[in-house]
């Protein structure tokens, strides 16, 4: 299905090289902020231009053309929802890691168990989110917003 590859595949082919520029950021900084920054700058872009430039496109096509663009919403509440709950986890992960002392105060790095843990984590919360997607775009879940 092209949502499954564009939410694993697409995705990771335009993050890749934004993981590279964060580690960068991480090593030549003395904080987190520039790398967390960039994801979220990096990210907002992605969506943005990757859905609102071609959206505007098939605008201006259909206009042209006399006809009438629509765009089904069908699963969209279920996939704002899932990443709704999948960011919120993200931040109270990364706030608890900046307050607490197990984890050296700080969002990335600090003692092993605590970094693999938030890697382990983070992980598992994409697995579920991909899952739980592709269940809802095959049929098994019928949930909708």
């Amino acid at each position: 299905d092209d949502t499954i590859t564009a939410i694993t595949l697409v995705a990771l082919g335009t993050s890749l090289p934004d993981t590279f520029a964060s580690r960068t950021a991480t090593v030549g900084g003395s904080t987190a902020d520039d790398a967390i920054g960039n994801i979220n700058g990096s990210n907002s872009v992605n969506v943005f231009l990757g859905l609102g430039l071609p959206w505007l496109m098939a605008t201006v096509h259909h206009y042209k053309e006399g006809t009438e663009f629509r765009m089904s919403s069908e699963g969209l509440g279920f996939s704002v929802l899932l990443f709704l709950v999948s960011a919120v986890i993200a931040m109270v992960v990364l706030t608890v890691r900046r307050n607490v002392a197990y984890f050296g105060k700080a969002e990335i790095g600090g003692p092993s168990v605590g970094k693999w843990g938030t890697f382990s984590l983070f992980v598992a919360v994409w697995i579920a989110y991909v899952t739980l997607t592709w269940l809802q775009i095959a049929g098994v879940i019928q949930y909708d917003i």
